[in-house]
């Protein structure tokens, strides 16, 4: 064999260089902002990327008087990339200082975007804590394609608060986005003789000193941002356990003292009864708030959903109480997927009817199927939720009726066991319409696409 010197040269060189670079440490990533949007295209500015929160403690002064909130919010975290910077959701208010692990971090306002710049990058998958001293006058959000007013609502002696879907920026920075739940702990300073109600439960006896009373609550099971509360007044409550041993709170304004124990006694029965249609109760209390501000709706706020301004029937307690594992427990990572709350809390008010020997579900299902071919919930469908009308009535409507179709195609036996396997199964998580589906389908043996496609997706009545 022939040998070719320059051959030989360049090959010896080439090792070298080889050599030489594995010596060298491999370049760190290149720290970049974190995305002002979580990735939801029909909420593109809710939400933020780069990181994604484990628990928020937010320490909460409240004067209804002057309608003034003094807050403190501390957010622990992980990054997803090595950010530069990240942003926080927050409108209004008045950003004093911003810290992030201790040390002052620069920030800046634009719209509901508050941008944290630390003083050096954080790496992909370190954890760090960011404290962000705000304070001002909450302003509530205004749609009136969604809810109308939502969010921190100040009354005449507190505040109404009820956030979904994107108003819990109104009165903390956040990710305000249900695809990054956290755990909370609150801390709600209020004029003595008001009550501050918040998630979960109470950690101690409520203190008071200086003609002020401090309430601690705490919620260890992960939540969604738009599901906190921090509502506060005058208020009549009852305490205690349901039949079954769950915790019950119950809290209504001065105005509805007499509907106190219908309350209490009904979210306790229905979150009992749920607790044998769906699976165990997925959090470590139940009941509900009545306050005395018009809102015009109900929020499922976690373990303690509130009624704004009327006392809930039967139907609406069942309603909002089996939001608690559809929606809460069991969270949407993007809004159009909203059918998977609306549609089976509202297929839980027919199953409660059912169970209380009224109208049968399907009664109520064939009811509106009679409905006219150019009804809004045939022309809509519900499988794609519409950002300028997120909560219009094929979400809800035709959601339950998806599910009674669902029902009658798999037979009852099938039916209940995937409901039950779908709460476990995806308990304290998030959830697709496609894993819905393809857990319908292995469960049944059935090729079911068809059937969702029709109930689900295409924009007339289905036969």
């Amino acid at each position: 064999m022939r040998s070719d010197r320059r051959v030989v040269a360049l090959l010896a060189a080439l090792v070298s260089v080889l050599a030489c670079a594995a010596d060298e440490p491999p370049q760190a990533a290149e720290a970049r902002a974190g995305a002002p949007g979580i990735g939801d295209t029909d909420f593109p500015t809710d939400g933020n990327g780069g990181y994604n929160v484990a628990h928020y403690d937010l320490a909460v002064d409240y004067t209804p008087a002057t309608k003034r909130l003094d807050g403190v919010a501390t957010i622990r975290a992980a990054a997803t990339q090595d950010l530069s910077s990240f942003n926080l959701d927050l409108t209004g208010l008045d950003v004093r200082r911003v810290t992030v692990d201790g040390s002052p971090a620069r920030f800046t306002r634009k719209g509901d975007e508050l941008t944290v710049t630390p003083d050096g990058p954080i790496g992909d998958k370190a954890r760090f804590s960011v404290k962000v001293s705000y304070s001002g006058l909450p302003k509530p959000a205004k749609d009136r394609a969604n809810l109308g007013t939502y969010g921190f609502i100040p009354t005449s002696d507190g505040a109404f608060v009820a956030s979904e879907p994107n108003g819990s920026k109104t009165w903390f920075p956040s990710n305000d986005h249900p695809a990054d739940k956290a755990t909370f702990d609150f801390t709600i300073t209020v004029p003595a003789g008001l009550t501050a109600v918040a998630n979960g439960e109470l950690t101690g006896q409520p203190t008071t000193s200086g003609g002020k009373t401090t309430y601690r609550w705490r919620e260890r099971h992960p939540m969604a941002t738009y599901l906190a509360t921090a509502t506060l007044g005058k208020f009549e409550l009852r305490q205690g356990t349901t039949p079954g041993g769950i915790r019950d709170f119950a809290a209504v304004d001065p105005r509805f003292k007499g509907s106190l124990d219908k309350l209490y006694k009904t979210s306790a029965e229905v979150t009992d009864y749920w607790s044998t249609v769906f699976g165990p109760y997925p959090f470590s209390s139940t009941g509900g708030v009545v306050d005395d501000y018009s809102a015009g709706y109900a929020l499922e706020n976690q373990t303690k959903p509130i009624y704004g301004g009327f006392v809930p029937d039967e139907s609406i307690i069942a309603h909002e109480l089996a939001h608690q594992w559809f929606g809460n427990s069991l969270t949407i990572k993007r809004w159009k997927d909203l059918w998977l709350n609306e549609g089976f809390a509202t297929y839980a008010e027919w199953l409660w009817s059912e169970h209380k020997g009224k109208k049968t579900a399907d009664a109520i299902f064939k009811e509106l199927h009679n409905r006219a071919a150019t009804d809004p919930i045939w022309t809509y469908p519900p499988g794609r939720a519409k950002p300028d009308d997120l909560f219009n009535q094929s979400v809800y409507a035709r959601g339950g009726m998806t599910l009674h179709a669902l029902r009658r195609a798999v037979g009852d036996e099938t039916f209940f066991k995937l409901l039950k396997t779908w709460s476990a199964d995806h308990r304290y998580g998030h959830v697709t319409t496609e894993q819905f589906i393809d857990l319908a389908q292995r469960l049944s043996g059935k090729d079911l696409r068809p059937l969702f496609d029709a109930w689900l997706f295409q924009p007339r009545r289905p036969a």
